[in-house]
């Protein structure tokens, strides 16, 4: 028994997403060790302040980012406007990086949350917030989803024929077809 047509595209739509959102993760944890342990490491061995500890980690870790998610996440994503695309990640970025830095300088000097403990909770609540806008906007404005072409259709149509064509018996060309009626 065969799925609705709808039901079979929501679930591919589902799926799909599904992969995205692994890969997107996946990325993201790894910036998420990036920028903790730029963090840390800027905390600990030089006298910069805290939230600009942060900010110089958040920096190193967008870049480690904009690589992980062109190159893997996106990798099927239209690549015709690259500084389109760069020029709004860098956008929805630097405005992650107020929502997660931003929440740290509360912490810190609105509530005098300052202890290694607090900085790195602060700093990954943070990230967990901003990160959240980040797989929306960079979704939907930054790595956009190539336009369905005649080419790609047609390739969808090609790669699909030969298993469909299993079955029934191959056509014949006209001429030999009317060579035999007449």
């Amino acid at each position: 028994m065969s799925e609705p047509g709808g039901t079979a595209a929501l679930r591919t739509r589902v799926e799909q997403l599904a992969r995205e959102v692994a890969k997107f993760g996946a990325v993201g944890g790894l910036g998420l060790l990036v920028n903790m342990a730029a963090f840390n490491l800027l905390r600990h061995t030089t006298d910069l302040p805290v939230v600009r500890a942060s900010l110089v980690a958040t920096v190193i870790a967008v870049l480690f980012n904009y690589v992980g998610f062109r190159y893997f996440t996106y990798r099927d994503r239209d690549k015709s406007g690259r500084a389109r695309e760069l020029s709004l990640f860098l956008l929805f970025s630097v405005a992650g990086a107020v929502v997660e830095n931003g929440l740290l300088y509360a912490a810190t000097y609105g509530f005098g949350w300052n202890t290694p403990l607090q900085s790195n909770f602060f700093k990954v609540f943070g990230i967990g917030v901003a990160t959240l806008f980040r797989f929306w906007s960079y979704r939907t404005w930054v790595f956009r989803t190539l336009p369905a072409t005649a080419a790609g259709q047609a390739e969808t149509i090609l790669a699909d024929r030969p298993a469909a064509l299993a079955d029934e018996p191959e056509a014949e060309p006209a001429a030999s077809a009317a060579s035999r009626v007449g």
